[in-house]
């Protein structure tokens, strides 16, 4: 079966909706998502949007915290261009429904502030902002004719026309119907990645199931540049619990007081950091991960106790609830935690138009590496860069299609299965996979050596060569493709690590403690070319 379209949106989180809903105007829009519309990073989000909302803030400000935060690899123009945006973003998201906490006394936005900023400028709908987020753009993009949602699909691969001879194009992708098992070509004027991020490639994380780097990895493939994939945020606190899986505890709540404490009761980040328990993200990780393994303990804890219980319960209703769950009452004992992969800062390369290397091909969000971050992601920029890349994005995209060809023009052959049979050994995958992120959290993890990157290279390229046999000889699942996308994701992250001989932002190497002015670029790798640092 073929499918043609204007744009083809891979992925139905925030910068995936945001672009759809603004490409809607002008064109018919099939968004690809595998699982349902709300599986998102997004639909997790607990903490909020940073934007400039508040007359004492300033976009100066909000720009100079971001580029204090990226350890001297975010790009300043790209910073200005976001930062500026931000508010325009957030009252839209207002004007679809999205009901974003107030202050009781004037009925202003309750503004909330996160680690690493100077200001309270983070715009919150409690601890659930997220799900609040996704609700009115699922909602929104629902009620448009324009929009068609295919849930339970998943992309193989892009359509890459210069495999045909053609020219160097993405004119769509082959797409996997989970439910019958058949692999349908998507053919579109422009192709989106929105597929988020990579989380999943450690054994450890916050991040949804769907998180396994699968636009990173088809764009990869394809050719197009990779940037800045060393730069994998941790957070510093998920709650331990074995039966809790992936629960994130907010960073929001270190910004309304909460404090770290060593299993002892001593708080320990003023040893860390002068900012104490507000440092930023990667400062916080690392702490937790030094403290964790001098005194071997399994955890530290999020005390959060001497604040008044009834703000507690009304502040963050959902961690509460959660953790009472789990026998944890945190007005009155405080919240055992652990880091865990969270965001990857690095991704697909994009312009400030959300251009790819590749033409046709765009990318917004997570899967991007739009220079905003650098070396280290500002609590709360994420959602902020979704919204603004997928409105913009979606306006140059329009303007590109004016001169695109015809997909109508396009021969490109249906999806050939070849001898491929069933898999009746589906133990590689999970052999794989557990492998893969195991020595991925224990090699290439919060604190990185050149001996342990070394090792994970040899058993990613062994792994590797196990996955394209299994793939070539079976009919494709979505297991199979997400092992294979991981596979590929950890690659490109042990080798842009391999190769920044240096600490900066998120990589931390204890070979190389310190950062090295020669080291003061991108890390730019593409299928084709080797890690590369390019100075901007």
């Amino acid at each position: 079966m073929r499918i043609e379209c204007d744009y083809l949106v891979l992925g139905s989180g925030v910068a995936g909706l945001s672009f759809a809903l603004e490409a809607a105007r002008h064109g018919r829009v099939t968004m690809v998502t595998k699982r349902s519309r709300t599986d998102s990073a997004t639909n997790w989000a607990q903490g909020g949007i940073a934007a400039v909302l508040d007359p004492t803030d300033s976009f100066e400000a909000h720009v100079d915290d971001t580029m204090g935060t990226g350890g001297g690899l975010s790009h300043r123009d790209i910073v200005e261009m976001v930062v500026r945006d931000g508010p325009a973003r957030i009252h839209e998201l207002m004007d679809l429904g999205a009901q974003f906490s107030r202050r009781e006394e004037d009925q202003a936005l309750d503004l909330t502030r996160e680690g690493g900023h100077s200001a309270r400028r983070v715009v919150h709908a409690g601890d659930i902002t997220g799900e609040e987020v996704q609700r009115v753009l699922v909602d929104a993009a629902a009620a448009s004719p324009n929009i068609e949602i295919m849930e339970h699909h998943m992309a193989v691969d892009l359509v890459e026309m210069s495999k045909f001879g053609g020219a160097n194009l993405v004119a769509g992708a082959y797409v996997l119907d989970e439910r019958t098992g058949e692999v349908h070509t998507y053919l579109a004027q422009a192709t989106v990645l929105a597929t988020g991020g990579a989380g999943k490639v450690y054994l450890y994380t916050s991040n949804p199931d769907v998180a396994t780097g699968d636009g990173v990895a088809m764009a990869y493939r394809a050719g197009a540049e990779i940037s800045n994939m060393e730069f994998f945020q941790f957070h510093p606190t998920c709650l331990y619990h074995p039966k809790a899986k992936s629960f994130l505890i907010s960073e929001a709540l270190r910004g309304e007081g909460g404090i770290l404490r060593l299993a002892n009761g001593e708080a320990f980040m003023s040893s860390h950091h002068e900012m104490k328990d507000l440092a930023p993200r990667d400062v916080v990780a690392r702490a937790i991960d030094f403290e964790m393994k001098r005194r071997g303990d399994e955890c530290v804890y999020l005390d959060m106790t001497h604040e008044p219980a009834s703000f507690i319960k009304e502040r963050f209703p959902k961690i509460h609830a959660r953790c009472l769950e789990f026998g944890i009452d945190m007005t009155s004992a405080p919240i055992p935690v652990v880091p865990a992969a969270h965001y990857l800062c690095g991704g697909v390369s994009v312009d400030e138009r959300g251009s790819t290397t590749l033409a046709g091909l765009w990318a917004v969000g997570e899967v991007t590496c739009t220079g905003l971050h650098g070396a280290n992601r500002l609590a709360s920029n994420s959602l902020l860069e979704g919204l603004v890349y997928g409105h913009r994005s979606a306006i140059a995209a329009r303007e590109a299609l004016k001169t695109a060809p015809s997909t109508a023009l396009l021969e490109v052959p249906d999806w050939d299965v070849g001898e491929a049979v069933p898999s009746d050994e589906a133990v590689v995958v999970t052999q794989n996979w557990d492998e893969i992120r195991r020595f991925m959290w224990n090699y290439v993890g919060i604190v990185r050596t050149d001996r342990r990157l070394r090792r994970a290279s040899r058993r990613i390229g062994m792994l590797q060569d196990e996955i394209r046999e299994y793939y070539w000889a079976h009919l494709v699942n979505r297991d199979m493709l997400e092992l294979r996308n991981i596979a590929d994701v950890a690659e490109l992250i042990i080798r842009c690590a391999s190769a920044r001989k240096e600490s900066r932002g998120l990589h931390y190497n204890l070979d190389y403690p310190h950062p090295g002015e020669e080291w003061e670029g991108d890390t730019r790798i593409s299928k084709d070319a080797a890690p590369s640092i390019v100075h901007v």
